[in-house]
């Protein structure tokens, strides 16, 4: 049996003068199909990373990454394909659109325009999730530190604890998942293991980061409200400005910090704890949380 062929891409969307929503469509030669962009995974990266690549690659346009909208499986010429997709919003469509080795024609279309266009029923499954997706909303990103030394192998200050081998090669890969998602301002913990985590980040991005004891294990343990309602005013910063924020901290501060950001929404929170490296991707209606998404660890 072969082996199934992993791909991402996304529905990228724009939103006229009017106040309407188009959606790119692409024309594909080689399948002689009208679909949304999408590509196989390279060796060694990660899905949301493919979509974000492929997306560029095929359509020309600077985007921003957005809710995860799930995945499709289908047979296509080169065996059994798995499809993940991802909503992706259109920074600039001023560029002209180039023909390139995977399509030679894309096409703006508003929904009902884009349902008749698509070629596949799995791109019209897709195409309903959009809808009902959170795919306009600003986002708060809540980031666990890499993986760090054991407490039982440091013998100074626990905030002064560094990242391990394992913690330091994560570190290194999170811009590669990161970049998608437009960030505009990262708040860190003070502690050595969530500024690593970090800075490289921060530097690819160009952000200076806002370093704060706030988010810190020993804040937190003092002054539970400090920390929570330092995480609830990014959510509400984020809500105001639509800009996309990142906060790095602990396992013990992120799950009562979701939950406080979280209050009164009607999804269910995730069951599972953060592991080294892992975040939640969080989506902000005006007063409630609208969808969150994990993002695992960067694979090293």
């Amino acid at each position: 049996m072969s082996e199934m062929i992993l791909a991402a891409g996304g529905v990228v969307w724009r939103e006229t003068a009017d106040s309407k929503i188009e959606l790119a469509i692409i024309h594909r030669p080689r399948y002689d199909d009208w679909s949304f962009p999408k590509g196989k995974l390279d060796s060694g990266e990660e899905l949301i990373s493919c979509a974000y690549r492929e997306i560029m690659e095929e359509t020309g346009l600077d985007i921003e990454i957005g809710p995860y909208l799930g995945d499709v499986e289908y047979q296509s010429i080169d065996g059994l394909k798995k499809v993940s997709y991802w909503a992706a919003k259109a920074l600039s469509t001023s560029k002209d659109f180039q023909a390139n080795s995977e399509a030679d024609l894309l096409e703006w279309h508003e929904i009902d325009s884009a349902r008749t266009k698509l070629t596949r029923d799995t791109d019209r499954e897709i195409l309903d999730v959009f809808i009902d997706s959170p795919y306009q909303a600003p986002k708060l990103i809540m980031l666990r530190h890499a993986k760090a030394l054991a407490r039982s192998e440091w013998q100074s200050g626990d905030e002064d604890r560094p990242l391990d081998n394992l913690g330091q090669l994560q570190a290194k890969r999170m811009h590669a998942i990161y970049q998608v998602f437009g960030i505009s301002q990262i708040h860190t913990s003070d502690a050595v293991r969530c500024y690593d985590t970090v800075i490289g980040m921060t530097r690819s991005l160009n952000i200076d980061p806002v370093i704060t004891s706030k988010l810190s294990e020993y804040t937190f343990e003092k002054n539970k409200d400090k920390s929570l309602d330092y995480a609830k005013e990014l959510a509400d910063s984020a809500r105001k400005t639509g800009e996309t924020i990142l906060l790095c901290s602990h396992n013990p501060v992120l799950p009562r910090a979701l939950e406080k950001v979280s209050k009164k929404s009607d999804i269910d929170l995730p069951e599972n704890k953060l592991k080294p490296g892992d975040a939640w991707v969080i989506y902000l209606g005006k007063k409630k949380v609208l969808q969150i998404d994990v993002i695992q660890a960067p694979t090293v």
